[in-house]
């Protein structure tokens, strides 16, 4: 009983106390404050929710609408460009297999087959006679009888390039010259110093068929052809026409 009524006691009091403060700080409410510093800004909403689809629009007009013409003929070609730059060499590719060996060709170059050679010598120690043919008598080759052994002149038969060459002994002087239908082509001299003399010379000559060639001796006429001195006169084709 007591305790109820102790209770009772402390909420009449309570609620005096309450009554003054109220009274007492609305007698004495101050100045108010300045506004205070804008708050930061929030964060982005959500993405609201897809719209309802729009209403079809009208149709385009015919003038504004681009229409297709139809389509015009080809134009000229243009000239020529300039060439481009030489691009790299490319890698070198595999080597092939080997081909099947071929046919026989045909027979050679009917001119490698024309031959003309000769080679004769003296077999006497009488002086040939002076601005004269030199006849040389004996045969050393002369398969296509093409140096005369009496008249001492070659007579070509094949038209070409060749080759005349002589090695005379003498046993006083000598001065030998090449003639070519009796006009000297060169001349060759050799002025005695000992018993027996060896001396040589040669040219190459283009002849037509017909042309003669030969050796011709001057004042002096010193060649031999004896054993052991002989004098030899030698021509051959070389490369015929």
């Amino acid at each position: 009983m007591m305790n109820r009524l102790r209770l009772v006691a402390l909420v009449l009091l309570f609620g005096l106390v309450s009554v003054v403060i109220s009274q007492t700080c609305n007698s004495y409410a101050g100045i108010p404050g300045l506004p205070g510093m804008p708050g930061l800004p929030g964060k982005d909403g959500r993405d609201g929710q897809k719209g309802a689809k729009g209403e079809k629009g009208p149709p385009a007009s015919y003038e504004n609408a681009a229409v297709k013409g139809e389509k015009g003929n080809q134009g000229p070609s243009g000239p020529q460009g300039k060439n481009g730059r030489m691009g790299f060499s490319g890698v070198p590719g595999i080597k092939g297999i080997k081909g099947i060996r071929g046919e026989n060709g045909t027979t050679g170059y009917h001119k490698s087959l024309r031959k003309s050679a000769f080679s004769v010598k003296r077999s006497t120690g009488v002086f040939p006679a002076r601005d004269s043919p030199v006849v040389f008598t004996r045969e050393i080759t002369n398969d296509q009888n093409d140096y005369n052994t009496k008249t001492g002149k070659f007579t070509c038969k094949i038209s070409g390039i060749y080759y005349f060459a002589y090695h005379s002994s003498s046993t006083n002087s000598l001065c030998l010259s090449l003639v070519k239908d009796g006009k000297k082509v060169c001349s060759f001299c050799d002025h005695k110093v000992n018993s027996h003399q060896v001396s040589s010379g040669g040219a190459v000559l283009s002849l037509m068929q017909g042309n003669e060639v030969w050796l011709e001796t001057t004042d002096y006429n010193g060649m031999v052809g004896t054993d052991l001195h002989d004098s030899v006169f030698t021509g051959f084709l070389l490369f015929p026409d």
